[in-house]
C-alpha cells in the first residue's frame, strides 16, 4: 500500500474510534466530568479547607493537574482496551488482519482514538476546574507534551491488555487492580515531598508519579521532588518500548489467531 492508501486506512480506523466514543458520550465523556465535580466538592471544599496549602498553592488548585491526569490515564487506557477487545470478540478485527493494511497502521489508528478520548476528557476536566479555581498555565509546551505522552503510553497499554484478554473481565482487571492504586499513590492528591523518606523513595518506582508531576509543573510550575528531565525521559522510553511490544504482538497475532 502507498502513502495515500495508508493515510485513508488510518483515518478510517481513527474516525471510527472517535465516532464510537462520541456516540456513547454519556458513558465515555460525562462520567469524568461528574467524578471531577465530586472530587472538587469533597477534596476541595471539605478536605482542602482543612489542609490549607500544598506546594505553595491552595489545595484545590494543587489537585487540578492530578485530576486531569487521572482522567487521561483511565480514558486513554479503557478506550483502546475495550474497543479493540470488542472487535476481537466480534471477529470484526479479522477483516483488518486479512486486508492489505499494515499492522502498524492498525495500531496507530486505535491508539490515536484512545489518545483523542484522553485529550478530550482532559479538556473537559480543565474547563470544569475553572468554575472552582483560577489559575494560569505555567508552561504550555511542557503541559501539552506531558499529557500527550501520558495518553500515548496508556493507550498502548490498553492495546496490549486487549491482545492478551480472553474475556471482558480480563479487560477490567488491570484498571481495577493496577492503574487505580498506582494513580492514587502517584501524587494526584498530595505532594510526595511531604512523605517520610522511606515512602518518598518507594514512590519513585511508580511511573505515574513522573507523569502527574511533569504535568503539574507545566500547569503550576511545581513538580515536587521529581526531576523534569528524568520524567520526560522515562515517558518517552516507555512509549517507544510499549509501541515496539504492541507491534510485535500484533505481528505475531497474539490473542488473534487460534
Amino acid at each position: 500500500m502507498g502513502i495515500h492508501q495508508n493515510w485513508i486506512a488510518f483515518c478510517t480506523i481513527f474516525i471510527k474510534e472517535v465516532r464510537r466514543f462520541l456516540r456513547i458520550w454519556p458513558q465515555t465523556l460525562l462520567p469524568p466530568a461528574i467524578t471531577t465535580g465530586l472530587y472538587f466538592v469533597i477534596f476541595g471544599h471539605v478536605i482542602g479547607s482543612r489542609i490549607g496549602t500544598m506546594g505553595g498553592f491552595d489545595y484545590m488548585t494543587f489537585v487540578v493537574p492530578g485530576l486531569v491526569m487521572m482522567s487521561v490515564i483511565t480514558n486513554s487506557y479503557s478506550n483502546v482496551s475495550s474497543s479493540f477487545y470488542s472487535n476481537k470478540f466480534q471477529k470484526s478485527v479479522e477483516e483488518l488482519l486479512v486486508s492489505p493494511v499494515p499492522n502498524w497502521i492498525i495500531l496507530v489508528g486505535y491508539v490515536a482514538g484512545g489518545v483523542s478520548r484522553g485529550l478530550m476528557t482532559a479538556t473537559i476536566v480543565i474547563i470544569l476546574s475553572l468554575f472552582f479555581v483560577d489559575f494560569q498555565v505555567f508552561n504550555i509546551g511542557i503541559t501539552l507534551l506531558a499529557v500527550l505522552l501520558t495518553a500515548l503510553m496508556f493507550a498502548l497499554g490498553g492495546f496490549i491488555n486487549a491482545l492478551f484478554a480472553n474475556s471482558f473481565d480480563d479487560v477490567s482487571i488491570v484498571p481495577t487492580f493496577v492503574l487505580t492504586p498506582l494513580t492514587y499513590l502517584g501524587g494526584v492528591f498530595y505532594s510526595v515531598s511531604v512523605l517520610p523518606e522511606f515512602w518518598r523513595g518507594l514512590s519513585q518506582i511508580n511511573p505515574i508519579l513522573y507523569q502527574v508531576n511533569a504535568f503539574r509543573y507545566g500547569m503550576l510550575g511545581y513538580s515536587g521532588v521529581v526531576d523534569l528531565v528524568m520524567a520526560f525521559a522515562i515517558m518517552m522510553v516507555t512509549v517507544a518500548v510499549l509501541f515496539a511490544v504492541s507491534l510485535h504482538l500484533l505481528n505475531k497475532g497474539k490473542g488473534l489467531r487460534s
